[in-house]
């Protein structure tokens, strides 16, 4: 947020000029030290603990914007556990370092989606769940850089997806898997771009990945990493068929071209709240 920046500049400011407002314990230099209370020159106020004029421990940061941080400082900077309420309604609770997200915590965004999970640098990265609120669906897997890559699976209401994410997009084998009781093996695959004869103003757009089946089997332990595939189409068909009439998922059901569509639709979602989230880190700089 726009007043991060502030926190630190006039904060550092006010320490060695004798700027603001201070009510507190000092040590023999006359430094702050131990608890107190400090009105800043752009508004902000801090309620805390010192060491030797820099805010050090368990402190209360409040922003004149409506931001809040509550949690540890260490020479000034947020680091160890602690939280953070931003102005329009989302909140990170977790690790800092040197006023970074890293570690493991918990990011609700103001959307209602949430993120739990490893954090590096102010950006999801690691082992995470991201929780979409409109449709309750859910990724569960690797981040490198605030970008789903890695081994994941994402869930849906009636059926979810294991495989690999690429730069936020599924790519490679994978399989759906089907309450119903079956799974759709196969790999998304990335389309070439055919050049055009002559040069365009302006590149191309990426086309989007396109999922090519392979079989349908029943529930199976197969996992991206296996190297041989799973079991024959007509032995999965024939013993699903056995299970009874009515078991064997319909046309409409198995539809991944519609699915990662809804991927899709989901992921834009997320990088807009990843757009928000390097804002507030921007706006905190300046």
């Amino acid at each position: 947020m726009s007043d991060l920046g502030s926190e630190e500049g006039s904060e550092t400011g006010e320490a060695a000029q004798g700027i603001g407002e201070y009510d507190g314990d000092r040590n023999s230099e006359g430094q702050r030290h131990g608890f107190g209370k400090a009105l800043l020159p752009n508004g902000d106020t801090y309620e805390g603990e010192y060491e030797c004029g820099l805010r050090n421990g368990p402190g209360t940061y409040r922003f004149k914007n409506g931001a809040l941080y509550t949690g540890n400082y260490l020479q000034n900077k947020k680091h160890g556990k602690g939280v953070f309420f931003y102005p329009d309604g989302s909140k990170y609770a977790g690790d800092w370092v040197h006023d970074q997200r890293q570690g493991y915590g918990e990011y609700l965004y103001a959307n209602g989606d949430t993120y739990t999970g490893e954090w590096a640098d102010n950006k999801r990265h690691g082992q995470g769940t991201y929780v979409y609120k409109d449709t309750g669906s859910k990724y569960v897997g690797c981040w490198v850089n605030g970008i789903q890559d890695g081994s994941a699976e994402l869930i849906h209401l009636n059926h979810r997806f294991k495989g690999k994410f690429f730069n936020g997009k599924p790519l490679g084998r994978g399989k759906f898997i089907f309450d119903i009781g079956c799974e759709q093996h196969g790999e998304y695959i990335q389309p070439v771009q055919e050049k055009e004869e002559e040069e365009e103003e302006e590149p191309p757009l990426p086309l989007e990945q396109i999922w090519k089946a392979s079989e349908i089997t029943q529930l199976t332990p197969w996992s991206p990493y296996d190297e041989e595939p799973p079991a024959s189409r007509e032995a999965a068909e024939a013993a699903v068929t056995e299970e009874g009439e009515g078991h064997e998922p319909s046309s409409d059901v198995l539809n991944p071209a519609d699915d990662a569509e809804g991927e899709g639709e989901e992921r834009r979602e997320e990088e807009v709240n990843q757009d928000q989230e390097d804002k507030e880190i921007t706006d905190s700089d300046g």
